[in-house]
Formats: structure tokens, sequence, C-alpha cells
């Protein structure tokens, strides 16, 4: 997994503490999943009532200010969150960073804290269809290639 070039150990450890986090909730997740329009989500699950869930991980400063595409991630989700180390949760209250809608966690490796919960925008039946199969595919493609690496890393 390459959650973020700028502090990979810092962004795995987020993303170890976030994915712990939602594991309680019943919602298991996965890294770096591609999305159909061309963007990656660094951690990508679905809840027990099948909603789709995004969050964006960010470990530095510049990367979480000067990043703009993670806008293009909401329309692929129900709900979207934030998943930063401490130092970086006061910046995600900012508007930019759309606090009505967006949550926030504030995660270490060894888990994280749900500082605000995200708002639920619905995706449309269709979306959430061909999504939550695009996302099975791809967990079902991620475990058929630990158990055959010949299979490749198409995934």
């Amino acid at each position: 997994m390459t959650c973020l070039d700028d502090s990979p150990a810092v962004a795995l450890d987020v993303a170890r503490g976030a994915t712990r986090l939602f594991a309680r909730q019943k919602l298991y997740m996965i890294c770096e999943v591609p999305l159909p329009n061309g963007r990656r989500a660094d951690l990508m699950g679905i809840d027990p009532k099948g909603r789709i869930v995004i969050a964006e991980i960010k470990v530095a400063k510049a990367d979480l200010t000067g990043d703009g595409k993670w806008r293009d991630y909401l329309d692929y989700c129900d709900r979207f969150y934030w998943a930063v180390t401490p130092d970086l949760a006061s910046i995600c209250d900012g508007e930019a960073y759309l606090p009505g809608l967006a949550g926030l966690l504030v995660a270490d490796r060894y888990d994280a804290a749900m500082v605000r919960e995200a708002k639920e925008d619905p995706l449309s039946p269709a979306r959430r269809k061909a999504e939550s199969a695009r996302f099975a595919r791809r967990a079902a493609m991620r475990l058929a290639a630990e158990l055959d690496p010949s299979l490749g890393d198409h995934y």
C-alpha cells in the first residue's frame, strides 16, 4: 500500500488507526481504491447498510492545504472523512474542508478518534450498485492475488 508519498510510514499508521475505528463499526476498509474518474481513494469501505465510505488520509500540512482533488471523491461515496494526524485536525475545521459534510478522524498507528461524524449525502441507487460491485470485485481480486501472486497486481 502506498498511502501518500510524503510520509508513507505515518500515512500507514493513520490508515491503520482509522481502519481499526471503522472496523468497530462493522465497516471494513481497503486501501488505494481507484475510482472511475481516475482518482484514487486512500481508504474505501462499505458499512452494514451498504453505504459507501471514503476516507482521505493527510499527514502533511502542505499536502492537506494544497490538495484540491479530494472533492472528486464525493461523487463516489455516501460519507466522506478526513483521516489526519493530531496536528492537522484544526485545519480541517475550515470551510474549505466542508465541515458540514465531511467527517474528521484523528488517528495514529494504534487507533483513531471520531472528532466529527460525516453527514450522509446518499448516492443514487444506480451509482451505489455500480460502486458496490466494483468494490467487491477489487477486494476479491486482492485476496485472490494473495493466494496466487501470478494473478498479478491488477487491483
